[in-house]
């Protein structure tokens, strides 16, 4: 081989690795959590197997409702991050096909009018921004246009505009006021509220835009919410299905909390607004109604719109009820009025016909109501109409070619989507995304149980059981206590509080849906409010009394676990027990009513569920604070771990410290786990691994 051969031969072999390790550093192996040897050997389902599940997010219908697409993120423990890629599938065929592919964040995907492309925002330049590719996932480029980071998009039905959602920048900053010391590290504010659940309010908040949108650039955006010192979509939450284009894409409807100050801190008075693109101008579709009012949806003619209403404002935890309105004559109709349940997730089926999601009796089902009564009685009110049945939780519906297209859980499965044909029994999974997960490991039984209440109430509690369970043993058993307080403990996923993932670690779980849960009526969900060491709390003894009649419960190794409403729980039960429990556990609980209020930031919250501040006179108010759960410590008296994130606003974190403090001077065992840099749930994957580990830790070590 000639010398020239040779170094043309060696250049075109280091150009090629050069090329080769150039695509790899600038495109990095992309990661798939995978089930070790070991793991599937074992069977067990555990923190660990938990973090490698595939989790379904956003799903999007195709325009011709035969494909879907939706999102997929997977946990990088290692890297302390997650990722988030896109698939499409038929909608009668369970293969997927993957549209992105990369170790970062692409998301809110949205079809073109046509169906040939899919435009979606993708954090793989740094920010989220607004990208496109085609249908099947080829040719993704990001498209001009944007000056700043948009949080949510969508299209209008033509394709010829989108509406956006951005950061700007409204109140003036302690860096505006003192312009000449750029290096001050001063907040300051004149009314509240300062901050919101894990977030200082920093002069910005999220408006809402519109925007010419021709061959993929963005012209002529405008803020339609200009000035305003409120969000859109509502904080803390900032959920996009709070904004709606109309059919004809002439006009958005958006929901929005138009006060700010001690006002917005008291009030969950949102509105549903309408805005017109033509004249400029905006109405309000929800004067005079006082509550919660949100995420609105347009008959496909234009003429009716729905939402989600509440009646009072102040009580974040009202009936959600099902309204509609024609936009013709102005008048407004309570579809739920005689459904004692709530209505979430509202579905047009045509222009008469609302399909929804209610949580009943620990679950949740689908239903659908007529907008209007046919026949001879013309008077009379809405019949709804239940769907399904069975012990899930259906999350998200959609309608397709006569099919509703639905997100489903149950307490052992997390998200996946299935097809429901009305009037037929059933479902049709559609989706697999951890099929190879439950291949491998064990879950435990799941009972239903009714368990007489001190007030001679039948109260729906959920009994887990550990795997391989054998009757003749005796097991450690744990009571959990829910939090919200008005959360239901339904059959959702969790990959927080999973019950599943308690019981596989050798636990029996009671978990009670006592008062003050949604599904059983307004009358059992509005009890708690004001009443928080009341009869909810005979309720928890109930559920643990029952059960612990059982022969494989252990009498002697029971413990009291709970979050939020139920690390509140937690800390009274421990001083009102009477030895029932040998551990607890609680993670960012109310522990003194007094610091609480003046500390917290939503105030309609404890306005509602105490009675308001602490020197207001009136019996609720005063039976509140007289059983704040500081008021009964000296009475603890068994070990406790107390876990907080540092940047709770929403019970501020002093609280877990003055529980921490108060059961150490008691001489009790007590360990502090404070996340740095969490809120009042815990996200990133280390974090979550340590939560788990701590947790499972001082259970292990009091209850077995």
């Amino acid at each position: 081989m000639n010398s020239t051969f040779k170094a043309a031969m060696f250049f075109s072999l280091a150009t090629l690795f050069s090329c080769q390790q150039a695509k790899k550093n600038a495109e990095p192996e992309l990661f798939e959590p995978v089930l070790t040897a070991e793991e599937m050997k074992a069977g067990k389902f555990t923190t660990e197997v938990m973090l490698k599940m595939k989790r379904l997010g956003e799903v999007i219908l195709s325009p011709d409702g035969k494909t879907t697409v939706y999102a997929v993120s997977v946990v990088d423990v290692a890297n302390n991050k997650s990722y988030t890629n896109l698939y499409a599938q038929q909608m009668g065929d369970t293969a997927a096909i993957r549209l992105t592919r990369g170790n970062h964040k692409d998301g809110n995907a949205r079809f073109a009018p046509d169906g040939k492309t899919i435009y979606f925002l993708s954090d793989r330049t740094g920010k989220q921004q607004l990208w496109v590719m085609n249908a099947d996932g080829s040719n993704p480029k990001q498209l001009p246009g944007f000056g700043t980071e948009i949080a949510a998009f969508e299209l209008s039905p033509d394709g010829n505009k989108v509406w956006y959602t951005a950061q700007v920048k409204v109140d003036s900053t302690a860096k505006d006021r003192h312009p000449d010391l750029p290096k001050a590290g001063a907040m300051i504010y004149d009314d509240l509220m300062a901050r919101h659940w894990s977030y200082w309010l920093d002069g910005t908040y999220s408006h809402l835009f519109v925007a010419d949108f021709h061959n993929g650039k963005i012209e002529n955006a405008k803020d339609i919410t200009e000035g305003g010192n409120w969000d859109v979509p509502l904080a803390p939450y900032f959920d996009p299905a709070e904004i709606a284009w109309n059919n004809q894409g002439t006009k958005i409807a958006y929901t929005a909390k138009k006060m700010s100050g001690k006002e917005y801190a008291e009030s969950t008075d949102s509105d549903i607004y309408l805005y017109d693109l033509a004249s400029g101008e905006t109405k309000n579709l929800t004067e005079g109604m006082p509550g919660y009012d949100r995420k609105p949806v347009f008959a496909p003619n234009d003429r009716k719109i729905a939402w989600s209403s509440m009646r009072r404002a102040g009580n974040e935890s009202d009936k959600e009820r099902l309204f509609i309105m024609d936009l013709e004559t102005g008048e407004k109709q309570d579809l739920t009025e005689g459904f004692d349940y709530n209505a979430q997730s509202l579905v047009w089926d045509g222009n008469e016909t609302v399909y929804f999601i209610a949580p009943m009796q620990a679950t949740h089902q689908i239903c659908r109501v007529k907008t209007s009564v046919q026949g001879e009685n013309q008077d009379a009110a809405p019949q709804v109409e239940v769907l399904t049945e069975g012990l899930h939780d259906y999350t998200e519906i959609h309608q397709a070619n006569g099919k509703l297209l639905a997100v489903k859980t149950t307490l052992t499965m997390a998200p996946e989507m299935f097809i429901v044909e009305p009037g037929k029994p059933g479902d049709t999974q559609l989706s697999f995304l951890n099929k190879t997960i439950y291949e491998n490991v064990r879950m435990g039984e799941i009972q239903k149980r009714w368990v007489k209440t001190t007030d001679g109430k039948q109260m729906l509690t959920w009994v887990l059981l550990p795997p391989d369970f054998n009757p003749e043993k005796k097991y450690p058993t744990l009571l959990y206590c829910q939090g919200g307080p008005q959360s239901v403990v339904s059959q959702r996923w969790s990959y927080r509080w999973n019950l599943a993932l308690i019981a596989a670690q050798g636990y029996v779980v009671v978990a009670p849906n006592r008062r003050g849960l949604p599904s059983f009526g307004q009358e059992w969900l509005d009890q708690i409010s004001g009443d928080y060491s009341g009869q909810n709390i005979r309720d928890y003894l109930s559920a643990i009394d029952d059960v612990s009649q059982e022969p494989w419960v252990d009498k002697d190794r029971r413990g009291c676990v709970g979050a939020s409403y139920g690390g509140y729980s937690v800390y009274y039960l421990a001083g009102h027990h009477d030895k029932r429990f040998k551990a607890f556990i609680a993670h960012c609980g109310m522990f003194n009513f007094e610091s609480f209020y003046l500390s917290t930031e939503e105030l309609w919250f404890p306005n509602n569920d105490i009675g308001g501040p602490y020197w207001k006179k009136d019996p609720v108010t005063k039976r509140s604070y007289e059983n704040s759960p500081h008021k009964f410590a000296d009475q603890w008296d068994t070990p406790i771990l107390i876990i907080v994130g540092l940047q709770d606003f929403r019970i501020p974190y002093t609280e877990s410290l003055q529980a921490f403090t108060a059961a150490r001077l008691n001489g009790l065992d007590a360990r502090l786990v404070a996340f740095e840099d969490e809120g009042h749930q815990v996200f990133k994957p280390q974090n979550a691994l340590l939560w788990h580990r701590e947790f499972f830790g001082w259970l292990d070590k009091y209850l077995k």
